[in-house]
């Protein structure tokens, strides 16, 4: 029995350096996948109309009768070419008439008009000429605002074929972080307003601190009903372990040169002054951040909402932070009726490496998520 008791423990120990091994090759190959040059990506697009039409036809084949879907088919066929010629006839119509006024003012020939109504009437592209075209972004944020890579390269796409009368549509799902990282990604949406085209802002979960310094840039913003709107305000903290040290009689030394270069520590002996220097820099982002909203915003009273406060949708909706409350299904199902909706994505190219990382990412997280989970239903049940 001993031995079999020391047999474990033996192969125990084997497993562990086993896995301490693997996990110290996958980080040394993630960090000099991080030292290559960045592996270029591509934009993908996905026409949703197609998407949500074929939701539609496989229910409906599954509810209808086969005579009955068959009816269907063939009379959205029969319209569909019906609705392409009336579009044909009227653009060649709009072509004549105006190259008759051209004619008239040039004093040209009847003939010349013909010519060109047929050239027009080639060059229009009948499905996306009279339909206004909605290009859908997502970015889902986290303390680093790591979508941000992805997010300039759509609108930068975007921004090469959008014009008048089209809309562009973020959904986004941001608990706030980096003020900096946050602060360009706000930025990046300032760029759809400043080229002249609508930018619509999704808010289905929460859009809180520099997610709704994000979602204030938006010509409207729309919020689910209990999603979670504002936080516009400041947050930074530290510990110190300068008493820790002490008892251990450890000494820590800090150099720097610059009055300010430094103002609080982790592990050194935090003066009074240093912290009123720290909070003095807090406030001037606060004043900063106010500003920004305000820009976007102005009929908002961003004095009743800049205290850092979250609220709820309908809170949101009165007190100006929201626009409407609708989700985005809804919204994109909607519009899919007069408008092309395509969702624009970056994608990256990932080698073994990084999908390993992702991976044991996923796991730890979903093993930590399973931890709690339990340790709260045991709280639940102790108590």
């Amino acid at each position: 029995m001993e031995f079999l008791i020391e047999y474990g423990l033996f192969l125990a120990k084997i497993v562990t350096v086993i896995v301490a091994l693997m996990i110290l090759i996958g980080f040394i190959f993630a960090n000099r996948e991080q030292l290559k040059e960045r592996v270029q990506g591509h934009i993908s697009v996905t026409r949703l109309n197609d998407r949500y039409e074929q939701f539609k036809d496989t229910l409906l084949e599954a509810v209808m009768e086969k005579h009955e879907f068959a009816h269907r088919k063939k009379q959205l066929a029969k319209e569909k070419k019906a609705e392409e010629k009336a579009l044909v006839k009227r653009h060649k119509a709009e072509a004549k008439k105006k190259a008759a006024k051209e004619s008239d003012n040039q004093k040209q020939e009847i003939g010349t008009s013909e010519a060109q109504a047929e050239k027009s009437e080639k060059s229009i592209a009948v499905s996306s000429e009279d339909r206004r075209r909605i290009f859908v972004m997502h970015f889902n944020g986290d303390i680093k605002a790591s979508a941000l890579s992805h997010l300039r390269e759509e609108i930068t796409a975007i921004l090469q074929v959008a014009k008048t009368g089209d809309e562009v549509l973020l959904c986004l799902e941001s608990p706030g972080g980096m003020v900096a990282n946050y602060g360009l990604a706000a930025s990046q949406l300032a760029r759809i307003r400043s080229a002249g085209i609508h930018l619509t802002i999704a808010v289905d979960k929460v859009a809180a601190s520099g997610g709704y310094m994000m979602a204030c840039v938006a010509d409207r913003i729309l919020a689910a009903p209990f999603a979670m709107l504002g936080s516009i305000g400041v947050l930074a903290q530290l510990p110190n372990f300068n008493r820790l040290l002490k008892r251990h009689d450890v000494d820590y030394e800090l150099f720097t040169a610059g009055e300010y270069k430094r103002t609080v520590t982790m592990f050194g002996e935090n003066t009074e002054e240093g912290r009123e220097k720290f909070q003095s820099d807090l406030e001037e982002i606060h004043v900063l951040f106010q500003h920004f909203v305000s820009e976007y915003r102005p009929s908002l009273d961003i004095a009743k909402v800049a205290t850092g406060e979250v609220w709820f949708g309908q809170k949101a909706l009165s007190l100006g932070l929201v626009d409407e409350l609708k989700t985005s299904d809804e919204y994109l199902t909607h519009s899919a009726e007069g408008a092309d909706l395509y969702q624009v994505e970056y994608k990256e190219k990932k080698n073994i490496a990084k999908k390993m990382g992702l991976a044991a990412e996923a796991g730890v997280e979903s093993a930590m998520t399973r931890l709690f989970s339990r340790l709260a239903a045991w709280r639940h049940h102790a108590q």
